[in-house]
């Protein structure tokens, strides 16, 4: 019956196939046999006639009650030109009616389908695609048309490594009328195109899993979580997250937990923020896992005034904390400088009676011993041993290291016997530290004692005792020490060099050469830092000779000097004026690139340019970058006041350009020499420029570069540049003398800045000074009319000028 009607239901298409207008009551009329395969039949022939196929499916529509799956029809709705709509829609809701008579295989229970995901199911064509990758699918989809389950199409997906053919194949399956997605194939696609970074796709899948909420969607979407959190893809697990609880499938929990673990390991706060207002949105109570995640991202970002109010306000949210809940704020606060704070939250827990684990004592007993709280380490450290607790090397370098610190010698060796019985090897820095502490304490035979109980052929230890036996001139203790470690052969070069580098500063010249003749009959090479030590020494002997043919050892065989003996041979050599010698070492150390220090440079620097090698001392300058060495304001300074020495001038500004660039401070002497150096350019405007730079800068310049601003601006009549600055230049210069006055009265009147040298003439007699001929003539003996002095009007008559004036002059003795 069914297959009569099948027959029925083509014939009658291609009767209308051509038909341009067909009447809506002959198809209501020839549609009362149609069942639901006719009508997916209708929907796949009728691409040119959308009309007459939605005709068809609301007349089907209308005689059935049971619902009618749009998701099965994606080609119906295509071919009928519907747009996709981007909602949700139950279509039990519309009251469709459907035949009583519906075949099993379409007889699916009730979900929610997305209209605009019906419309992508469609394969897209193939396009640059790979002739193997095209097989593969191909097969694959050939086992599949006889094999379609969910199994099936999972193991098929899992063995797709290109996820573009995955996703094919999954849309492929989609269409299939015989099959429906599960959320296992749902969770398996969500996965590989996550991975993949094909995040919009697999937003699509996930977003769609949940919003149907058929049996299993949330425990899919939950282990979807959990499997990109463990392949470390945070991203794609927040967006799982986010489209279920958006779809209220809001997932347990642990599922937050878990992504909060894993988000704050990256120290991300916002994104961590995120999930948890999603956690508080969904109404899932929080645990105490979930509020020690958001307090240790609190501390970690620096926000720790809102983890502990976070911290505090946990009972409110019915959360009690925890050990971890204490270790995460006081490693919080140690980490933030909030020692103090820390002691205070450790005395709280210690009070409530928590008991500490392992992971709390292996976190907080460094952190307090690295701040030097001795009494907070050594609290903690007793109740993990009362506790049966075994310390690990961590707690115990660091423990003993601030024991050693504050000197508490004895406490630091039971704690490294307490190692030793229970089996555990001391790390090497404890025993180090343990010698510092001896030598700071002058405990020098029970350091000897301690090293032959417990590291008897342990170089570094041994190493520490012998710098301390220097340090404190015990020679012979040294010496002692050094032959017992030459006994049992581990005394290597260093250790010599330790001892002979002692000699060579505080004894004769003469006792280092025996030290080495006894090393090198050890059979020990002598390296380096051997003959850099004797070159010091001869240094301190002013053996130049010697040391610079010790030097040209050293770099015949290709070695460096050390910051010490470097500066030390340059010094001397630029105190005794060879300065050629100076310049080779400097060149040889600089192409190794070994910094010089910076005041030993200096003085390379002045001796170089005091010999008149400005080019030299520019070259010098230069290489200094290269080698990592530092150029102060005195090496530019230097260089700049030979230039103008040397009447140099233009270099001037070139160097002073290179010292504004490296930031180095422009100091007044700075000032002076610019100033200096465009007066002899006879740059006057540069001149003034600089000048009021200097003066807004609050600095004061030199009497000689007053005396060769002002003659300069003078001779070019432009005094007026700086008018305005003279009376700061007045008052806060106490060297200006009566030749500085006239000079700037006699160059203003010229200029016509009368008024000026009027204030400038009464302010000089007011300090006793007499102006020169010059500076009365101009004022006295002129036939300006209405001049006026302290008040006083001039004579008209020219005369009697002139007699004051002859009168002045013979006062002067001129």
């Amino acid at each position: 019956m069914g297959i009569r009607r099948h027959i029925a239901t083509s014939s009658l298409l291609c009767r209308f196939k051509h038909c341009s207008v067909i009447p809506r009551l002959l198809i209501g009329s020839a549609l009362g046999f149609f069942n639901c395969s006719s009508v997916i039949f209708l929907g796949k022939l009728t691409g040119r006639r959308p009309a007459l196929a939605w005709t068809l499916v609301h007349r089907f529509s209308g005689q059935s009650s049971r619902p009618l799956y749009l998701s099965l029809f994606p080609s119906l709705f295509i071919c009928c030109n519907i747009p996709p709509i981007p909602m949700v829609l139950k279509l039990s809701t519309l009251k469709l009616k459907f035949p009583n008579k519906i075949p099993p295989w379409l007889n699916f229970p009730g979900r929610y389908f997305s209209l605009s995901y019906a419309a992508t199911l469609r394969p897209k064509p193939e396009t640059d695609t790979d002739p193997q990758s095209v097989d593969n699918y191909e097969e694959k989809i050939g086992f599949l048309k006889h094999n379609l389950h969910p199994d099936n199409l999972i193991r098929i997906l899992d063995k797709t490594q290109d996820s573009n053919s995955a996703l094919k194949i999954f849309k492929w399956a989609a269409l299939q009328k015989s099959f429906n997605h599960t959320p296992d194939t749902y969770y398996h696609i969500s996965l590989k195109l996550g991975l993949a970074g094909n995040v919009k796709e697999m937003d699509n899948f996930c977003l769609n899993l949940a919003r149907d909420k058929c049996v299993g969607s949330r425990e899919a979407l939950a282990s979807l979580v959990h499997t990109f959190v463990r392949h470390s893809r945070l991203n794609e697990a927040i967006r799982v997250l986010g489209n279920m609880t958006l779809c209220g499938l809001n997932p347990s929990v642990d599922v937050f937990n878990d992504l909060l673990c894993a988000l704050v390991k990256k120290t991300d706060f916002q994104n961590v923020l995120f999930v948890y207002k999603e956690m508080v949105k969904g109404g899932i109570v929080p645990t105490v896992g979930t509020l020690n995640s958001l307090l240790e991202v609190l501390f970690e970002t620096n926000r720790v005034e809102s983890g502990l109010n976070q911290f505090r306000s946990m009972n409110k949210k019915g959360c009690s904390p925890n050990v971890r809940t204490f270790e995460i704020v006081i490693k919080g606060l140690v980490l933030n400088n909030r020692v103090d704070d820390a002691v205070l939250i450790l005395h709280e827990m210690l009070e409530l009676k928590y008991e500490p684990d392992v992971c709390f004592y292996i976190c907080i007993i460094p952190l307090f011993c690295q701040e030097n709280r001795l009494e907070q380490g050594m609290q903690l450290f007793k109740l993990m041993r009362a506790a049966n607790l075994v310390p690990n090397s961590v707690i115990c370098r660091e423990l003993v290291h601030c024991l050693c610190m504050n000197l508490h010698l004895d406490d630091a060796i039971n704690i490294l016997e307490e190692m030793i019985e229970i089996g555990e090897i001391p790390p090497l820095d404890s025993f180090v530290d343990v010698m510092n502490g001896f030598c700071e304490a002058k405990r020098y035979n029970e350091a000897m004692c301690f090293l032959e109980n417990n590291c008897v052929n342990l170089v570094s230890p041994h190493k520490v005792l012998l710098e301390g036996c220097c340090k404190a001139d015990n020679f012979f203790l040294g010496i002692s020490l050094l032959e017992k470690m030459s006994e049992r052969g581990i005394a290597d070069c260093d250790c010599w060099n330790i001892l002979l580098g002692w000699i060579c500063e505080n004894a004769s010249i003469k006792k280092a050469y025996e030290l080495l003749g006894r090393m090198i009959v050890r059979s020990v090479v002598p390296d380096c830092s051997t003959y850099a030590a004797l070159v010091v020494g001869n240094c301190n002997l002013n053996k130049y000779e010697d040391a610079l043919e010790l030097f040209h050892y050293i770099r015949s065989k290709f070695w460096v000097l050390d910051s010490k003996c470097y500066s030390r041979l340059v010094e001397g050599l630029c105190r005794l004026k060879r300065i050629e010698e100076a310049v080779v070492v400097y060149y040889y150390m600089s192409k190794s690139k070994c910094p010089l220090e910076v005041a030993t440079f200096n003085l390379l620097i002045e001796a170089t340019c005091d010999a008149g090698k400005v080019d030299e001392a520019v070259k010098l300058r230069s290489l200094a970058y290269y080698s990592g060495t530092s150029c102060s304001s005195v090496t530019h300074i230097t260089i700049m006041l030979a230039c103008l020495k040397s009447e140099r001038a233009k270099d001037v500004l070139v160097m002073f350009s290179q010292m504004v660039i490296e930031g180095c401070k422009v100091h007044a002497e700075v000032y002076c020499i610019l100033i200096r150096s465009m007066c002899a350019l006879n740059r006057f405007k540069d001149c003034a420029l600089f000048c009021k730079l200097m003066i807004n800068e609050s600095l004061m310049p030199d009497s000689g570069t007053i005396h060769d601003l002002l003659s300069c601006l003078t001779n070019h009549s432009q005094l007026r540049l700086v008018s305005k600055d003279i009376d700061k230049i007045i008052s806060g210069m106490d060297t200006l003398d009566s030749t500085m006055f006239n000079l700037l009265i006699n160059g203003l009147w010229k200029e016509g800045c009368r008024s000026e040298a009027r204030n400038l003439l009464d302010l000089m007699l007011e300090r006793g000074w007499v102006p020169d001929a010059t500076t009365h003539t101009l004022f006295i003996g002129s036939n300006v009319e209405g001049v006026t002095s302290r008040g006083r009007p001039t004579y008209e008559n020219s005369m009697d000028e002139d007699n004051v004036s002859n009168i002045l002059a013979e006062a002067l003795g001129k």
